[in-house]
């Protein structure tokens, strides 16, 4: 049960006094964009950047799972969804860096390298997200617009960007609506859009395996943090608690509690104002990015890969914590 749900259903049940449940939650999201004071991280979230090798990663509204990747592998390019927002860049300026950077590397006798994408990319691109907003409130019925007659109600400029964008993507944000009746961002497939826009040659590859990490065992770290939060959850049950998140506020294993209420914030969905619960962005002044970033000019030019290796449950390695996570609490 999602945490919305979860806040709605507890208050729901609180109200009639005769019942003894209770409902209390876990910080489970594999993005790793369920995060607050309380909640250094999410279970779920070290297992699936232990796990993934490819191109175009899981990541639709935070770039938590890039960021880390990044920093265990050691890309040429790294897009960061929050940055490119920051800086209000468009499609071509992610394109012409993207270029810059494997001319560069052509240059020195590099004619090969890794770029890491996230899945969420082009909502991150400020003239996209400002497309897929009209797209989101023109569809909000819906019904399904398979003539595509609904687009010349975009305005003039989100209309130029749509027509620029590969046939396949505008069938995409036309036709494939998620059950909160927005643009299904998650399955753009982002790397063939940026193929057709960067017009590469054949030499070059892509992949996507955004939910492999979901497939894997869990790490020590998720299973012994799991089993903490469970043994937390069970606690606040048995105190009569209800409608809380159980929580371990260190990895020392200090637990404690916060409401869902806490978490929530308000978005557009089908036409209309619905509480979400807020989603944590990649901090762009935080350590892990700042690490990242008086690297990254060097990892595109030169070669300083690390192939960090699968999941270790035993020996060497087996319960290292991920690298956004010690530097957010200032042990690297």
């Amino acid at each position: 049960m999602s945490y919305v749900p979860l806040l709605l259903f507890s208050q729901n049940l609180d109200k009639i006094k005769t019942l003894k449940t209770r409902v209390t939650g876990c910080p489970k999201t594999i993005d790793g964009d369920l995060k607050c004071i309380e909640v250094p991280t999410s279970f779920g979230f070290d297992t699936a950047c232990k796990y993934y090798h490819s191109v175009r990663l899981m990541g639709r509204a935070a770039s938590h799972i890039m960021l880390e990747c990044a920093l265990q592998t050691h890309p040429n390019i790294t897009i960061i969804g929050e940055k490119v927002s920051a800086q209000k860049q468009t499609l071509k300026n992610v394109t012409d860096y993207m270029v810059d950077v494997i001319c560069k590397r052509s240059e020195l006798g590099y004619n090969y390298g890794v770029i890491l994408i996230p899945e969420g990319l082009i909502d991150f691109i400020p003239e996209v997200q400002e497309l897929i907003a009209e797209l989101n409130e023109i569809l909000a019925n819906e019904v399904v617009d398979e003539s595509g007659e609904r687009k010349k109600k975009l305005a003039e400029q989100s209309l130029k960007l749509f027509d620029l964008l590969p046939e396949a993507i505008q069938e995409q944000l036309i036709l494939e609506r998620e059950p909160h009746g927005n643009v299904q961002v998650a399955k753009i497939e982002t790397e063939k859009m940026l193929i057709q826009m960067l017009v590469l040659t054949r030499d070059s590859s892509w992949g996507s395996l955004i939910s492999s990490g979901r497939c894997g065992l869990p790490t020590n770290f998720d299973a012994t943090y799991c089993y903490a939060l469970g043994y937390g959850a069970g606690v606040l049950l048995n105190s009569g608690k209800t409608g809380l998140i159980s929580s371990v506020l260190t990895v020392m294993g200090a637990c404690g509690e916060l409401g869902c209420s806490s978490l929530m914030d308000v978005e557009r969905r089908h036409g209309k104002f619905k509480f979400v619960i807020k989603q944590a962005m990649v901090e762009l002044e935080g350590a892990p990015f700042k690490k990242f970033a008086s690297l990254r000019e060097v990892w595109a030019l030169k070669n300083r890969y690390i192939s960090p290796g699968p999941i270790q449950f035993t020996g060497p390695g087996s319960d290292a914590l991920s690298h956004t996570l010690l530097l957010k609490l200032g042990d690297q």
